[in-house]
């Protein structure tokens, strides 16, 4: 496992060095996540008899979304290993003793935690002292908090792997158009990244309770609100972990079937 720590660790320094960016990621998410509360609060003023979530938590939960959007964020593309896909690179890769699945996840991986640590304290910070109805409620039990932050983990891996599964697709599609992006749609609605999925219709919550996008965004930050009771959050956490084996599977028996046919392009 050392290469690919190796590989996690030399993403995470590079993304570090990234401060304007990350400086302007917080602008947008701050811009947004308040666009959101401001849009929460004209609903639930107009009619709250409706609302599937008290304002609190969806205030909360909005935040949180933003805080750690980096982590659970799924349209999105390592544009280098698309272009080692559409260029012929990938044949480097390929001559390494390596994992090329495990090369690729540790790369992923390291980027997003690399931008979740330049963004999300600073946005934590600031939604915390923002003025009622506008915060960020911080309070949270030691238990409720030792499972949320092992929901968050699993969900970035489990949203790291799902993300890895478009870039194995780009392999037989070679273009990150389409099918990708359809996917990426879908995943993004699906995961309570747009709203929590208790809003949704009833079909729809049914929909996402049996696939895996829901366990990326909306059940560890509804948990952390207390939307989400513990017993629930537990089992929860052993789906997380069920489709993250699932996943990981299905994504290695597709690289080893596009391997086997893989046309190197370029020069």
């Amino acid at each position: 496992m050392n290469p690919y720590i190796s590989y996690l660790k030399l993403k995470i320094k590079t993304g570090l060095q990234y401060r304007a960016a990350a400086i302007a990621g917080i602008s947008t998410q701050f811009f947004f996540g308040m666009m959101y509360v401001l849009i929460y609060l004209a609903f639930y003023e107009s009619n709250t008899s409706s609302a599937p979530m008290p304002l609190k938590e969806l205030i909360s939960y909005t935040w949180l979304v933003q805080a750690f959007l980096s982590l659970v964020y799924l349209w999105t593309l390592d544009k280098e290993l698309i272009s080692s896909i559409k260029d012929g690179n990938i044949a480097y890769e390929l001559c390494r003793p390596q994992d090329l699945y495990y090369m690729w996840l540790s790369r992923i991986l390291g980027d997003r935690v690399a931008k979740v640590l330049l963004r999300f304290p600073l946005v934590i910070i600031v939604c915390a002292l923002l003025p009622f109805p506008y915060k960020l409620d911080l309070r949270i039990g030691l238990i409720n908090l030792l499972v949320f932050l092992i929901a968050l983990i699993l969900s970035t891996i489990l949203a790291t792997v799902l993300i890895l599964l478009f870039h194995i697709i780009c392999l037989y599609t070679l273009d990150e158009k389409g099918i990708v992006n359809m996917f990426m749609v879908i995943s993004e609605v699906l995961s309570g990244l747009t709203i929590p999925i208790p809003f949704f219709p009833k079909y729809l919550q049914h929909i996402s309770n049996i696939l895996p996008f829901r366990y990326i965004t909306d059940f560890p930050f509804r948990f952390y609100v207390g939307n989400i009771p513990l017993n629930e959050g537990i089992i929860s956490i052993g789906i997380q972990i069920i489709w993250i084996f699932v996943l990981i599977k299905v994504g290695r028996l597709l690289l080893k079937k596009a391997l086997k046919k893989v046309v190197v392009q370029g020069g």
